[in-house]
């Protein structure tokens, strides 16, 4: 890749929340992709699509609800359920977002929250 030169990538992360609470998953979410924004620069036009999933302990709302809240409403958004695992991480919500960027793969910064941050220790935070 040029210098300079714009690519689509991808962009990840995950956060957990402590009560299945429709203000929890919208609250924890929004911070979320705040955050995950911020780390890479991004603007809303750079923003693509977002997926996200939650597992199946999360019923009270749509994590995309967040995204809209935060005015995100023109971007594509689906919601999954993330596979049930044994043993795997519970309330975990995670986003798989799509931007245009000039930046090199090993220069996106993914961001995991909370509990979700062992899901991936082999990231700088």
């Amino acid at each position: 890749m040029k210098e300079g030169e714009w690519r689509l990538a991808a962009v990840r992360g995950a956060t957990t929340i402590d009560a299945d609470t429709s203000e929890q998953i919208q609250q924890r979410t929004g911070e979320l992709l705040e955050e995950m924004i911020a780390r890479n620069r991004l603007d809303p036009d750079d923003i693509v699509s977002i997926i996200f999933t939650a597992t199946p302990d999360i019923k009270a709302d749509f994590p995309a609800a967040a995204a809209r809240k935060l005015g995100l409403s023109q971007i594509p958004l689906l919601c999954s359920q993330e596979i049930d695992v044994t043993g795997s991480m519970r309330r975990c919500i995670r986003v798989l977002m799509h931007v245009y960027t000039p930046r090199s793969r090993d220069q996106i910064r993914h961001a995991y929250l909370r509990e979700a941050r062992q899901l991936r220790t082999d990231l700088p935070e």
